[in-house]
């Protein structure tokens, strides 16, 4: 075969792929975990309240609120790309151990949401769901939490509202730049219907931006959190966890101490092991035989 074939089959590839991209990314993309409408949240030692918003018919957005002893402020925090809030649930406890509320919600088709998702969805359904808690808690007792997926949506609510901070675990430069590390000859641009620029979003926010991000992470690079607080470098603060992966944040203590230092600047902290989700163990899926 000469050099024409070759490259004929490459184009043929690189089409296919970006097709099956295209209409199938959600299945990459995503990784949402179903719940039965009758299912029951439980967790230890933890106050929680369910609600179901319904945005419109067809779509109802499933949500807990995990109420503190003597709250000083909310949390709102928008998880990752997997499981459902079942799961994402526990990791409260670390914010509601510095008497933070928290307030979370799967997004549409994970757990008990329901309704399609596309990347305009997904905006939509944060920011409607911060207008909700607006109505009842002030602004600047409100921080805003991004993990993984969520930091994108955390950055797009925090930028076109005023909350007490932005704080963003593991966050990507953007949704698109960082699926091009795997698909570098694939035109992403035309193909990517979750581009999700942080680093666009980022440069509206107003608030004091905290950015914290494993550096043994494989997922998303340390690299991109170096470039994000390179975005506006003043009111931005990186905190870099020695040796931490993407999923394993809550195994580390520096962690821990870097959530008090955002959450409780004047206190001193001494680590309860029993009180935080440092010694949770992520579940693996088993293998079908």
């Amino acid at each position: 075969m000469n050099w024409t074939t070759y490259l004929l089959i490459f184009a043929s590839i690189v089409v296919v792929v970006s097709i099956v991209l295209y209409f199938f990314q959600e299945r990459f993309l995503f990784h949402p975990e179903k719940l039965h409408k009758n299912f029951q949240f439980q967790y230890e030692n933890q106050k929680v309240k369910e609600y179901n918003l319904k945005i419109k018919d067809g779509v109802t957005i499933n949500g807990l609120h995990f109420k503190a002893e003597n709250s000083k402020g909310l949390v709102y925090y928008l998880k990752g790309n997997s499981k459902s809030i079942k799961g994402w649930g526990k990791f409260a406890v670390d914010f509601t151990l510095h008497n933070y509320d928290v307030i979370m919600i799967d997004y549409r088709g994970f757990g008990k949401s329901t309704g399609k998702m596309s990347q305009e969805s997904m905006k939509h359904d944060a920011l409607y769901v911060y207008n909700k808690l607006k109505e009842v808690v002030k602004e600047e007792n409100i921080i805003i939490y991004g993990r993984s997926l969520g930091t994108g949506l955390a950055t797009k609510v925090a930028s076109m509202n005023n909350p007490k901070m932005l704080v963003l675990a593991c966050p990507y430069f953007s949704m698109k730049k960082n699926v091009k590390r795997y698909l570098p000859f694939v035109p992403l641009g035309l193909v990517m219907r979750y581009s999700m620029p942080t680093y666009k979003w980022i440069k509206y926010v107003k608030c004091p931006i905290k950015i914290i991000h494993g550096t043994n992470d494989k997922v998303i690079k340390f690299a991109s959190s170096i470039r994000l607080s390179k975005m506006k470098p003043n009111q931005t603060k990186l905190f870099p966890i020695i040796g931490g992966g993407h999923k394993d944040l809550h195994n580390f203590e520096s962690y821990h101490k870097v959530l008090h230092e955002i959450l409780t600047p004047k206190e001193e902290l001494e680590i309860d092991r029993e009180k935080t989700s440092i010694d949770f163990i992520r579940t693996k899926k088993s293998k079908k035989k």
